[in-house]
């Protein structure tokens, strides 16, 4: 089994998600990551979704995927070939004694303290799931209080958007 990254254009319509959702896990896929957000396309938002699966059951999948009336666009997207993202926020007892190695600690990984207060720090950092594990694993020994990751962000390189040559909302009338 090999990790991949979906980047699915969809209708921007309630229910899509669940339903989305739904195909992953009548297959017995776990999904890892899942990010929704709109685009620059009225109407229409991207789904970045990440499973392990392999290939022929990837394959299954997006067929599957392409037959939902909501669904306009499917890109798997390689590492090499995108820049991907997450976005953590971590709360991390501080006091006195440890503030300074917690603020240094957050410096080599250029992330950022969001939040003081007298016995804590609210960390922000974003990068590459493998950058925001070691900083968590830096920061275990402080005492993590709460913590919050959110789903990978990927785009493909370069100047061609996936987009470009999606259906609109608006198209399938036709």
């Amino acid at each position: 089994m090999a990790r991949h990254t979906l980047s699915v254009l969809v209708e921007d319509q309630p229910g899509v998600l669940a339903r989305i959702a739904a195909l992953f896990s009548r297959r017995g896929f776990n999904i890892e990551s899942l990010a929704v957000g709109r685009t620059e396309t009225e109407g229409v938002s991207r789904m970045t979704i990440v499973v392990n699966v392999d290939e022929l059951r990837l394959e299954q999948v997006t067929k599957q995927l392409n037959k939902l009336i909501n669904v306009l666009k499917i890109v798997e997207l390689d590492v090499e070939n995108s820049v991907q993202r997450e976005i953590v926020l971590i709360k991390v007892r501080a006091d006195d004694s440890t503030r300074s190695s917690i603020i240094e600690t957050v410096a080599l990984f250029r992330a950022k303290v969001v939040d003081v207060a007298p016995d804590a720090l609210t960390i922000e950092a974003t990068g590459a799931a493998d950058k925001l594990d070691a900083l968590m694993r830096m920061l275990e020994p402080f005492g993590i209080r709460e913590l919050v990751q959110s789903g990978m962000v990927a785009v493909s390189r370069g100047g061609r958007a996936i987009g470009e040559r999606a259906v609109r909302p608006a198209d399938r009338s036709a």
